[in-house]
């Protein structure tokens, strides 16, 4: 198991705490270069997966190679090579930003004749050249997050494992910092990034969904939404979403009904068979249709699909 053209590869991770699997037979294979996103809800195995690829966690069984070096047999090496940012931004709140620049280059064992540089290149990233000075617990959400990034490539690290890095940040900050993971994929860098935001799944080059501690499907965005066409997704606004979902759930011709802000997605079969339906049942309960279109899916439609369809399968 060793692809030169690959930055993680993992076959078969698994992790067990006691007897919850929180981690089930995880296959990967993450290119160099790569913006890779891992989507799925909270407690999906996101994080334990994550924290075993960068050698925090030993894992139950299966292997993996990252950066090049095995899981099982160079976890040190592989914690020199790579760049890691958990939700919790990893900053020490009493320390200045230059503080925590000067304190993270030392743990990283930046050479002292490039330190200056790093400094001023993590400064310039995150544009806090004029705050240098400030203590770090007075940064607003985004600069914060933008400083913990700088200071986890500090080291010109490869891979960078961001750990749902944009978790309590404003929508501004998110559209940011992602503009700075594009400009570091740009210099090589791969990027392996979890994420239960939807928006920023569709920011990736390759995205894996998990469920239950188990890859339910990896692919382009493109390709993932490609795999909805043999259904036809529609969108639903009426006077009574609630009734509606509960009058069109289970008739003929709709696979899936689903809340979608004020209105519902509905997963059919035919349009014009299920459109006819739809006005049969709702007119008969006295519910009045606003709007009945078929839409493109977005990603939030592929998850709640595929989800679904994971757990019908599901004994």
């Amino acid at each position: 198991m060793e692809n030169p053209d690959l930055a993680v590869e993992a076959q078969k991770l698994t992790r067990l705490f006691g007897d919850f699997v929180a981690v089930d037979d995880v296959n990967l294979a993450v290119k160099r270069g790569e913006i890779f996103g891992f989507l799925g809800s909270n407690g999906a195995g996101k994080t334990t997966t994550i924290r075993m690829l960068c050698g925090l966690l030993t894992p139950s069984s299966g292997k993996a190679r990252v950066a090049g070096f095995d899981l099982a047999t160079e976890a040190e090496q592989i914690k020199q090579n790579i760049g890691y940012m958990s939700q919790k931004f990893s900053l020490y709140d009493d320390l200045t930003v230059e503080e925590n620049i000067d304190f993270f280059g030392g743990v990283y064992g930046v050479p002292l004749d490039r330190r200056q540089a790093r400094k001023d290149f993590v400064l310039q990233i995150s544009g806090l050249e004029n705050r240098h000075t400030t203590m770090t617990r007075l940064l607003p959400g985004g600069w914060k997050q933008r400083l913990a990034l700088g200071c986890a490539i500090l080291h010109e690290p490869p891979i960078l494992f961001l750990d749902e890095p944009t978790s309590g940040v404003d929508p501004i900050a998110r559209r940011n910092f992602w503009d700075l993971i594009y400009r570091l994929s740009a210099q090589g860098h791969t990027i392996f990034v979890t994420t239960h935001y939807m928006d920023e799944a569709e920011y990736c080059h390759r995205l894996a969904l998990m469920h239950r501690g188990r890859i339910i499907a990896v692919g382009p965005t493109a390709t993932l939404k490609e795999e909805l066409k043999s259904h036809h997704l529609m969108h639903l606004d009426s006077s009574d979403p609630f009734e509606s979902m509960i009058a069109l759930e289970g008739a003929e011709g709709i696979l899936e009904t689903a809340v979608f802000g004020s209105g519902l997605h509905l997963t059919v079969r035919d349009p014009a068979m299920a459109s006819a339906i739809i006005w049969h049942e709702l007119s008969k309960r006295q519910i009045r249709i606003d709007r009945l279109e078929v839409i493109q899916p977005s990603m939030e439609d592929v998850f709640v699909a595929m989800i679904e369809e994971e757990d019908r399968k599901a004994p």
